[in-house]
């Protein structure tokens, strides 16, 4: 075996043929790497790749305003992305319209809502929030709110109530408890 001075350490090494990682296994650089890989390998399991969060939010973003609502009920859903023709017979719209997110009312109603979004889930209730009259969505130019308006709809497309006010889940509830379609799904 030929021998060498192995420029790591100072040290004369016999060289292996058959081996060509001798040098390193004698190396005490070796231990830290073994170290180093059997925590890399212990810890693999639990790391999300940044391809694989990506791709998850890619899917989010992929799936359309009634997925998201249908995976996750008590979500709250910009207007522009919204669009009212295809809620229809599978949740009421609740639109909350302002001429700005600052108004106070705004925030007041969805304060309302996050209370007892349970009962709104209970119901079928969509919650939709439009408070950038410029962006000049499709819900906006439907419904054609003044200033702050609360806007109940039907699962069949029609406005049961407007409010200029915010409103309680309470008042809201028994609105809805009232409406054709309602007493129908209560009856079945």
């Amino acid at each position: 075996m030929p021998e060498r001075e192995d420029g790591l350490n100072g040290k004369i090494v016999a060289v292996a043929r058959s081996c060509p990682f001798e040098i390193a296994k004698r190396h005490p650089m070796f231990k830290a790497m073994k170290w180093i890989a059997l925590i890399c390998a212990l810890c693999a399991p639990f790391a999300t790749p940044v391809a694989a969060q990506e791709d998850t939010t890619a899917e989010v973003e992929s799936l359309s305003v009634l997925e998201q609502w249908q995976a996750d009920p008590t979500l709250f859903f910009d207007a522009a992305d919204v669009d009212l023709a295809s809620l229809q017979f599978v949740a009421r719209p609740l639109v909350v319209f302002a001429n700005s997110p600052n108004d106070p009312r705004v925030a007041e109603q969805l304060d309302f809502l996050r209370a007892r979004v349970d009962e709104l889930v209970e119901r079928d209730v969509i919650v939709i929030i439009d408070t950038d009259p410029a962006a000049r969505t499709e819900v906006r130019q439907e419904l054609r709110p003044r200033t702050f308006q609360l806007v109940l709809m039907d699962k069949n497309g029609r406005v049961h109530l407007r409010k200029p006010a915010p409103w309680d889940v309470r008042e809201i509830s028994r609105s809805i408890d009232k409406m054709p379609l309602r007493q129908q799904e209560l009856g079945r």
